[in-house]
């Protein structure tokens, strides 16, 4: 009887330990707001906005001339940045990293990526169309946009946080940052990486993992 008690007790001390552990390695994600960020790369009205911060709606074309919105977004993992596919410095860096996270989750349909071009004058369907088939872009996997400038604008001022005004504000052209945004099934960013960096490539990667589990 003696030993009977003493392997249920060994057990239950076992599943114990085992939980919390699991609850110990178990990682959070951070939920970012726009007072987390470079207040450079924020729209002034929102600047030091505290509150929950969540991916406006958005109507974007992508490289195969199809409308993209957030419905094809709707209950998806996914990873933003922006770009110009005459980009001759950060750009193809950036291109060849997010090839690598498209590669990761080839198979898993919780994950998308879209990549907005800052130069939507410029980056034409049939440009997008070309960019993508030279990068190894899957269309199912990665949407490669263009659009309305001011569209786009306001999102990479007030959504995504990803690019820095050049002029005194208003409809000007902007830089773009090499940044990867992490955004979540609920449209909340959780994680924002150097695209340029392999060491911050496999953190996305990983975190992207974290947010599946």
């Amino acid at each position: 009887m003696k030993n009977a008690q003493l392997s249920f007790f060994l057990l239950f001390l076992f599943m114990v330990c085992t939980i919390s552990c699991n609850q110990e390695s178990k990682k959070e994600l951070p939920i970012y707001k726009p007072s987390d960020f470079n207040s450079e790369l924020v729209d002034k009205a929102i600047q030091n906005s505290a509150q929950q911060h969540t991916i406006a709606d958005f109507e974007l074309v992508n490289q195969n001339g199809r409308t993209i919105t957030q419905e094809d977004y709707k209950n998806k993992i996914y990873v933003a940045d922006f770009f110009f596919t005459r980009c001759p410095s950060i750009c193809p860096i950036m291109t060849n990293n997010m090839v690598k996270v498209q590669k990761a989750f080839l198979n898993n349909n919780e994950v998308k990526l879209l990549s907005i071009s800052v130069t939507p004058d410029i980056d034409s369907v049939a440009v997008l169309k070309r960019y993508a088939t030279d990068k190894g872009v899957l269309d199912t996997k990665w949407n490669l946009t263009t659009g309305n400038k001011k569209h786009i604008y306001e999102l990479a001022r007030k959504s995504y946080f990803a690019v820095v005004e050049k002029g005194d504000g208003g409809l000007q052209d902007f830089i773009h940052t090499p940044n990867f945004i992490l955004v979540d099934k609920k449209k909340q960013i959780r994680g924002i990486y150097t695209g340029t960096d392999d060491d911050e490539i496999l953190q996305l990667i990983s975190d992207i993992k974290t947010l599946t589990n």
